[in-house]
């Protein structure tokens, strides 16, 4: 398959919001031991009842290695919406290995970016990632879809979202760490950004999700819902870490205009009131690699409601079994009346390093022509 050169936006593409509809939404089978714990069994639970839910309305491609393949059949061979692909994987994190996509008119295609697992030689969270680096290309290939090539740009799907409408959102946390793209400048990246994403306007918040170890990806703090309004995750506890660091993003997010000239509308959700950290019985059955990024007792994951998957059939939103789960949900049927919230017991997930929107990824639906109605 031969990448394309050229630049998404002088071709006249660009991204559509999350929240737009879906030709399919693509996950991935877990497997790695040092992710997902007991041999991946709880975990593959969990996807698959995601999967069952975002198959009620739209295609789900399920990536799974080879030797998986007879696993995921005995789990999705009576869904007939649910389509496995075959391809080699390092981890589960659709949304950051998977393409980026885009779209002009009735046309979609890929973006692959340069992964290096949040960080490289740096701070990377495992050091075997050539397969993931890989997977965007070959997805594009086993779907039929043209693929822009974004090399040498680093970039996760998770560290990135558009309204759909000419604005993108990132973290400066995320974007400017020292692991991704170390010789490129603000500007340059946000250039870099627009060029491919076929936006006008950046908006840059400081900082995402405390200790998350993807060095803040914007999509566990701030999400749009739709074009000039967002939801943003904050802390009602002034001693903990998060509260400031909530208060710097609504703050940078009041003074912000999106391209089109529109103050945003910002809707708040707290993230759970107590941490959620690793116990000793959740440590059990992990095998981590060498390099690799380990758990430890105690450890503060970095639990937020933001991280949830718009799809077709509705809306997913993690619960920790806290009292914040419920107003969470309230918050999210606000910003989407029209659709159903289902809420999803998504500790395994968590323990993974991310949560239902990290293991997702949408392929946006073919625009529709004007005056075309459905």
């Amino acid at each position: 398959m031969r990448l394309l050169q050229s630049k998404p936006k002088q071709d006249g593409f660009s991204m559509p919001g999350e929240f737009e509809e879906h030709k399919a939404t693509l996950m991935i089978f877990p497997y790695r031991p040092g992710s997902w714990r007991q041999q991946a069994e709880p975990a593959r639970e969990v996807f698959a009842k995601i999967a069952r839910i975002i198959a009620k309305e739209e295609r789900l491609y399920m990536i799974v290695r080879e030797q998986d393949m007879e696993c995921a059949r005995s789990l999705f061979s009576e869904d007939e919406n649910i389509r496995l692909m075959e391809a080699p994987s390092n981890d589960a994190w659709a949304r950051d290995v998977c393409p980026t996509f885009v779209r002009r008119g009735g046309v979609v295609r890929g973006i692959s970016w340069i992964f290096n697992a949040w960080g490289g030689e740096v701070d990377g969270l495992y050091t075997d990632y050539i397969q993931d680096d890989m997977l965007a290309e070959e997805v594009c290939a086993q779907l039929g879809l043209e693929c822009y090539d974004a090399y040498p740009f680093v970039c996760e799907g998770g560290a990135i979202h558009s309204d759909g409408e000419g604005t993108v959102m990132v973290t400066e946390s995320c974007l400017l760490s020292p692991g991704r793209n170390p010789s490129m400048d603000k500007p340059a990246i946000e250039q870099i950004l627009k060029d491919y994403l076929g936006a006008e306007k950046v908006i840059w918040l400081p900082c995402g999700i405390y200790q998350d170890e993807t060095n803040e990806h914007i999509d566990n703090m701030c999400a749009f819902t739709a074009p000039g309004e967002v939801v943003l995750a904050v802390c009602e506890n002034e001693e903990d870490p998060q509260y400031e660091m909530s208060q710097r993003a609504l703050s940078c997010l009041e003074r912000e205009r999106d391209a089109k000239g529109r103050q945003l509308l910002i809707r708040q959700i707290p993230v759970p009131g107590q941490p959620i950290c690793v116990t000793k019985e959740q440590l059990s059955g992990y095998e981590f690699a060498p390099g690799e990024a380990v758990r430890e007792e105690g450890e503060r994951l970095a639990a937020s409601y933001v991280n949830y998957y718009v799809c077709n059939a509705g809306v997913l939103v993690p619960r920790f079994g806290c009292g914040e789960d419920e107003r969470a949900i309230r918050v999210l049927q606000e910003c989407f009346p029209e659709k159903k919230i289902y809420g999803i017991d998504s500790t395994e997930i968590l323990l993974g390093g991310g949560n239902v929107h990290c293991i997702t990824q949408q392929i946006p639906a073919e625009a529709k022509k004007e005056g075309q109605e459905g």
